[in-house]
């Protein structure tokens, strides 16, 4: 029988999963992986700012693109986070910590025109690639089989979604 303070030691202990995946390693994976998820944040939160901000002749179609480029976007969020407490990391925590993390820049403007949202999604998506091509390196080289196949899955999602950009933007 496990005694209260036992449980209490358990419950006040360090958020830890065991992995095969030597420490060392589970925090560098971890490390590049909550990049890669602020990186998704800024995305998705760029991509609604533009979907809620589309205008023009060519509105219905961007607007129902954006929406659903958002929605692809934001669903990749719990499995990253996810797959860093798999593994045994900790993942973000505080909205700060997403600012000073995101590579990708954040779009202030008052007024953008439909192109120019058109094309930055579209460098920001594959800038996201490229980001996910490294981890990918990262977490082939640690063994990390299951993180290395999500990664597969999520650079063919990103590529799909910078293609259509780029196609919508010719």
């Amino acid at each position: 029988m496990t005694s209260t303070s036992e449980l209490k030691t358990r419950r006040m202990a360090p958020l830890r999963v065991p992995s095969d995946i030597p420490h060392e390693r589970v925090e560098e994976i971890s490390g590049a992986l909550n990049a890669l998820l602020a990186d998704v944040f800024a995305l998705y939160l760029k991509t609604k700012n533009f979907h809620w901000h589309m205008s023009g002749p060519h509105f219905r179609d961007y607007h129902l693109l954006l929406d659903e480029q958002g929605g692809q976007i934001f669903a990749m969020t719990d499995d990253i986070a996810e797959r860093i407490r798999k593994i045994g990391g900790t993942t973000l925590r505080p909205v700060g910590q997403i600012s000073r993390l995101q590579r990708l820049k954040d779009n202030d403007a008052d007024f953008v025109s439909p192109q120019d949202m058109l094309s930055e999604l579209f460098e920001d998506n594959r800038s996201l690639v490229r980001s996910m091509k490294a981890t990918h390196d990262l977490t082939d080289d640690a063994g990390d089989v299951a993180t290395t196949s999500v990664l597969e899955n999520w650079i063919d999602e990103t590529e799909r979604r910078s293609w259509f950009l780029r196609e919508a933007s010719r």
